[in-house]
């Protein structure tokens, strides 16, 4: 097993379902050794035994990445269990409720920015550390085609994603000399299990979501993998500080 990450460490956060499973699955096809963090330990454990099925190498931790502790222990852990850190991709995060600002409840809108930004933030407190550490380093935030424009209903997920946006470009900018790129992928609509919870409890079915995406149908998982794969493999190296869209031409609008 070989590729354009082989022997790199790999954080993934969120990667016990949807994008962040079918990433790391991509990351570690690549040859990296992958730390699974997920609050559902389970939805963990479960992807580290379809990497390990395949051949791979990872482990994993449970973790939320709105408490600081535990997201400091998460990266000791990955840096314990492989011996550093290479790479990250911070992906954790939750949708809230489908409502309007004006009815949005206020502990649902702090719980998103919560994990969604601060989580964000976090994460790349205690991994840039430890990338300084070692002279160098590669992070991929998960931010949405909601964090470049607006979706109604969505206030706290799309205050969550733009500063996503924000806060990769500042750190782009602040560690650009020190080796360390941060970028940031903005997916679309994507066949995940928070897409269908969204589908589910924000009163609209499947085709009124597919008739706001260019290309007519939901992206898969892996393809926003893909992107991910390349932004934090050295075929990116030029490249830092950049929001890309994988939206199937949604923002293209």
């Amino acid at each position: 097993m070989s590729g354009s990450l082989q022997d790199k460490v790999v954080l993934v956060t969120g990667g016990g379902s949807g994008i962040g499973r079918a990433t790391a699955q991509l990351i570690a096809k690549q040859g990296a050794k992958v730390m699974i963090a997920d609050y559902v330990a389970e939805g963990a454990e479960r992807t580290v035994k379809l990497i390990k099925d395949a051949g791979g190498e990872a482990s994993c931790i449970a973790a939320d990445v709105s408490v600081t502790k535990q997201v400091e222990a998460m990266v000791a852990k990955t840096v314990e269990t492989y011996g550093r850190l290479d790479c990250a991709f911070n992906n954790a995060g939750v949708e809230g409720k489908m409502l309007d600002t004006v009815a949005y409840p206020e502990d649902m809108f702090d719980r998103v920015i919560a994990i969604n930004l601060k989580g964000v933030w976090l994460c790349m407190k205690y991994e840039i550390a430890q990338m300084l550490k070692q002279g160098g380093g590669s992070i991929v935030n998960t931010a949405s085609a909601a964090g470049l424009v607006a979706v109604e209903q969505l206030s706290a997920y799309n205050a969550s994603k733009h500063g996503v946006v924000g806060i990769t470009k500042t750190a782009a900018l602040e560690f650009a000399q020190k080796n360390i790129r941060v970028n940031c992928v903005c997916p679309g609509l994507i066949n995940t299990p928070m897409v269908a919870r969204m589908i589910d409890t924000g009163g609209m079915n499947e085709r009124d979501f597919l008739a706001a995406e260019p290309v007519a149908r939901m992206g898969k998982p892996e393809e926003i993998g893909e992107g991910v794969v390349w932004l934090l493999s050295d075929a990116a190296s030029f490249v830092t500080g950049h929001s890309m869209a994988i939206d199937g031409g949604w923002t293209a609008r």
